[in-house]
């Protein structure tokens, strides 16, 4: 009788679920039928208009793949699961034609909730920005505190303001990884780690408590140049001395305590800011600068999702007759098989390669690469798409973003050409291979495997452990490809394999430190890169096209549906929050997601044969 009463309950309450659920469903499906049977209003640009550049996000060179439904109601709680991440391309898609588009006249940097951007995805959008000013237009830029991200881009606005209960926060690039030995010896983890390189500290947090004296030394080298390159460009945008950064606690406690502990007076004084002032204040000056709106309540403007959404075409045609340079992006890390944007998946990051290698218009290649490595499989099976464009006749550029580093080097070194910005992370030539069993967790709790095998090879698991003589042959693979990794770079970049040894060992650069070794050979942009694959292949007219995953027809619709903007606008409306993730989005969420992401590495860990070409301090804090 029980028994029946709390199944007929539960199926009670998973009715009662179902039906809300669809009901939510219905009424979401309604909206966007009206909305797509509706006509959209149409955006128009007054003249003399504000462009108010108000980035929500992480700055990306590829959005991350994320389920069109999924998408649409994240926006239903009240924070998402996956952060927010504007396209670089798109911020300078916008930049760029408010630049020659008369109607607008002035940008204001609305840039607080930035929330991250690697330097050479900001140096290019603060070299749209200095265009725009070139052009005789005003650049302004306000915010409540300025990161030094944020900073960054609001170094180079006419003038800065800052709330008068603000502030500025600039403290350098650091890397603090969190380390789990301990952790994984309470748990009785047991851990085979096989690695080459001095420098190969990417799975250090597995097997120490800390960061070792080698990764520390390697780690000041290129951080201290990012910094270096941060302080030079921003003082030269501010046209103060590079003494006005400060880098000791002592310094930055005299100058703090002679403004008596005001954030915003120390900014003020200090030059980072040019004046305080409150966002009505603000308003009222913009109003006077450009005029009112229709409404007549504020400054005449325009926002950038809405200019962006004005000024770019909802589907792209490629003109079927010119000649193409095909761009292909590789952001995230490098696992086997097929993966989604947002991460490099080797079959299907080939894919778009070898679809650029069979287009007859495609007559070169850009490769644009953001990650930080991973399968050493994966990175071989893109490597071999990347030799046979090349034995088609076809040039190819490898082009590094933020990151470019061990698997990202690894499918870079093919290339006819490496560009690199200034800061961009590269290097990091190491192998390892990681194997976590359980056989001691599992005794703890009294569960034991046993049994019988025809051969001596079953002697590995991740119940019963690793014997030793296998544990030796693993290492001799991870050594042997360790051999292969470095036997590539001296082939492909003609530089004798002991000067590349010298300067792999698992150790990261800056690209400006990496040229002097030869490892790329301009320092430049993704703009720049494209150029040079144009002239490798003596195109003097042509069209750039992205090469991408194509939805297929239903993801196309459902994300027309929950894309469009009065659906959109019905779901900002439904709120559901769960009282726990309050508290890991809010105070704890710098601690949760750091873990998460940590632990998130493991689940990347699928190399057919076990072998990494992987940087994991090349994560910097900005």
């Amino acid at each position: 009788m029980i028994s029946k009463f709390f199944k007929a309950l539960w199926h009670g309450l998973n009715f009662s679920r179902r039906l809300i659920l669809n009901l939510i469903f219905f009424v979401i499906i309604v909206a966007a039928l009206v909305a797509l049977f509706s006509s959209d209003e149409k955006i128009t640009v007054a003249d003399n208009s504000v462009l108010k550049l108000n980035l929500n996000g992480f700055l990306v060179e590829e959005l991350t793949y994320i389920d069109p439904i999924d998408a649409a109601f994240q926006d239903m709680r009240d924070s998402g699961d996956q952060p927010k991440e504007i396209l670089l391309d798109d911020v300078l898609q916008v930049i760029n034609r408010a630049t020659t588009d008369e109607s607008i006249q002035v940008l204001l940097l609305d840039i607080g909730n930035l929330y991250g951007g690697h330097l050479d995805k900001l140096e290019v959008i603060a070299q749209a920005i200095d265009e725009f000013k070139a052009a005789g237009k005003k650049v302004l830029a306000h915010s409540a505190y300025y990161n030094q991200t944020q900073y960054y881009l609001a170094a180079h606005a006419d003038t800065i303001s800052l709330h008068p209960y603000g502030g500025v926060k600039i403290k350098g690039f650091a890397s603090y990884p969190m380390y789990f030995k301990d952790a994984l010896d309470k748990l009785k983890v047991t851990q085979h780690i096989f690695r080459v390189g001095t420098y190969k500290s990417a799975i250090e947090p597995l097997i120490r408590n800390d960061m070792s004296d080698a990764a520390k030394e390697a780690n000041r080298l290129w951080l201290g140049e990012l910094w270096q390159q941060y302080k030079v460009q921003v003082s030269e945008a501010r046209q103060f001395g590079l003494d006005n950064f400060d880098e000791t606690l002592d310094a930055y406690q005299s100058k703090i305590q002679s403004v008596h502990g005001d954030f915003a007076q120390y900014a003020l004084a200090n030059g980072w800011v040019d004046e305080l002032k409150t966002d009505q204040q603000l308003q009222a000056e913009l109003i006077e600068l450009v005029g009112l709106n229709d409404s007549g309540k504020t400054f005449k403007q325009v926002s950038f999702y809405k200019y962006l959404e004005m000024i770019k075409p909802p589907v792209q045609f490629d003109n079927p007759v010119t000649e193409k340079v095909a761009v292909i992006v590789a952001r995230g890390a490098i696992e086997d098989g097929k993966r989604k944007a947002g991460t490099i998946g080797g079959d299907s990051t080939a894919a778009l390669l070898k679809k650029a290698r069979l287009d007859d218009k495609v007559k070169a290649v850009v490769l644009r690469i953001d990650s930080g490595g991973g399968s050493m499989f994966a990175s071989q099976i893109i490597r071999n798409e990347v030799l046979a464009i090349k034995a088609a006749g076809k040039p190819v550029i490898a082009s590094m973003g933020s990151i470019a580093a061990s698997g990202g080097y690894w499918i870079a070194a093919s290339a006819n050409e490496i560009w690199a910005a200034p800061t961009t992370i590269t290097g990091s030539i190491g192998v390892f291979g990681a194997l976590l069993t359980l056989e001691n967790s599992l005794k703890e709790l009294g569960i034991h495997s046993d049994g019988v095998s025809t051969t001596e090879l079953n002697a590995i698991s991740i119940t019963r452990g690793i014997d030793p003589q296998l544990a030796d042959i693993y290492q001799l693979s991870v050594e042997n490809s360790y051999d292969k990794f470095i036997s590539i770079v001296a082939m492909e970049r003609n530089i004798d394999k002991a000067a590349v040894d010298k300067v792999a060992q698992g150790r990261v650069w800056t690209a400006t430190q990496a040229k002097e070794f030869g490892l790329i050979d301009k320092l430049g942009y993704k703009a720049d890169a494209i150029e040079a694959a144009a002239k490798l292949a003596n195109l003097d007219f042509y069209d750039v096209i992205t090469i991408q995953q194509e939805l297929s027809e239903k993801e196309q619709l459902i994300r027309e549906v929950f894309g469009s903007a009065m659906v959109q606008s019905a779901l900002s409306g439904i709120k559901l929050t769960a009282p726990l993730n309050v508290l890991t989005n809010g105070y704890l969420a710098p601690v949760t997601s750091q873990v998460e992401k940590n632990l998130s590495i493991l689940n990347q860990f699928n190399d057919p044969n076990g072998t990494y070409v992987r940087c994991l301090v090349c994560e910097v804090s900005f």
